[in-house]
């Protein structure tokens, strides 16, 4: 693919942006356009991008008009700027309001439900959400797993994280799925403890676990059930009877952290600062990596498909970059998406393990489930 029409990408000098905007350019968008609070930051990486430097100009996501001028002219707006509960659907009623369509590698709960009232389809523009590594491939991978059974899928679990870095985005976002009190901030996207039972939510269906073995995880993990609104819908969509979805933490310093603020009342912004400064120490001599494991079983048999990353940020942006060259192409019908229902799964997973670092092993093996879930 290669496109001459304008794409903008806010949040262009974080470490999404960054890579979003040079995975564009490796898509064959030629003309970009990064935004960003600090000017400076922004158009250094502009400067520095393959196939020659792209427009940069200084945003204010809460600035109509810096919106409105970032927008105007766009084909395409991807907004890598967060977190989701303060954003929500701000920049995309802008980007619509520029004659723009719009992706986000976030969005989520909050960006569509200020956008379920637009006529989206009336407008002939489209808009994706949740268009990251999670969510968003987190739910395309396991429906791209679930076509190769035949019979359908019964039951899945799902383990997902590792040792990586955390920015002040997913931060605040991870402090908000712990519930509690978070300083009158919606918590948006699921329910912790909770599972998927026979078409419904359980909620405490699961503990979490400490000191816990995983297959495919190189050290004891402390396990953080978490039943979100993403992995609801894909429950849904496959028909399945059961599902849980565990989140992983193998470093002491965020596990801790984490205990510490479970359920209580904290100050969103210290909280964050606090959990971007634990995986850093968490990293500290040791190598980044993630993990996303997905074990199907389903009447005919069972699957697991094992994704890694060492960077979870450059998969994000891979994600986001895709779902902008799949809307550019005409492949995303006018409307308000979630990137998992509306991106061809098999194409999406074929060229995202394509990105350098990126592994995908696929087994037809079933996983030893009771030894980790039985005590939970």
């Amino acid at each position: 693919m290669t496109s001459a029409e304008v794409v903008g990408v806010l949040g262009g000098s974080g470490v999404v942006g960054r890579a979003a905007a040079g995975a564009l350019r490796e898509l064959g968008v030629e003309r970009l356009r990064l935004g960003g609070r600090r000017l400076e930051a922004v158009a250094a990486v502009a400067a520095g991008l393959p196939g020659g430097p792209a427009q940069a100009l200084a945003v204010d996501l809460d600035d109509r008009e810096s919106l409105a001028a970032f927008c105007a002219g766009c084909a395409v707006v991807l907004n890598c700027a967060g977190p989701s509960y303060q954003v929500r659907g701000r920049v995309a009623l802008a980007a619509l309001a520029a004659g723009a369509d719009y992706v986000d590698v976030a969005g989520d709960d909050p960006a569509h439900e200020q956008l379920h009232g637009v006529d989206l389809a009336g407008l002939g523009r489209s808009a994706v959400l949740s268009a990251g590594m999670l969510p968003g491939l987190s739910g395309l991978l396991p429906r791209w797993l679930a076509g190769q059974q035949p019979g359908g899928a019964g039951r899945l679990t799902v383990w997902t994280g590792g040792l990586d870095r955390c920015s002040p985005t997913v931060a605040a976002d991870l402090v908000l799925s712990l519930g509690g009190d978070r300083a009158g901030a919606a918590v948006p996207f699921g329910e912790s403890l909770a599972a998927w039972r026979h078409g419904r939510r359980v909620s405490r269906a699961l503990c979490a676990q400490d000191a816990a073995e995983l297959p495919y995880f190189p050290a004891a993990v402390s396990l953080q059930p978490y039943l979100s609104t993403e992995a609801e819908r894909l429950a849904r969509a496959l028909g399945l009877d059961e599902l849980d979805w565990f989140n992983v933490f193998p470093g002491r310093h965020v596990r801790e952290l984490l205990a510490a603020l479970t359920g209580g009342r904290v100050q969103l912004g210290d909280a964050a600062d606090r959990l971007v400064r634990a995986a850093e120490l968490d990293l500290t001599g040791r190598r980044p990596y993630y993990r996303m494991v997905f074990a199907l079983e389903s009447p005919s048999g069972a699957a697991t498909a094992v994704l890694g990353t060492g960077d979870s940020y450059r998969l994000t942006a891979a994600v986001g970059a895709l779902a902008v060259a799949a809307t550019l192409a005409g492949d995303v019908p006018a409307g308000l998406h979630y990137a998992a229902e509306v991106l061809d799964p098999g194409e999406t997973v074929r060229r995202v393990t394509a990105t350098p670092g990126v592994t995908l092993d696929v087994s037809h093996d079933p996983v030893e489930l009771d030894a980790v879930v039985g005590a939970l």
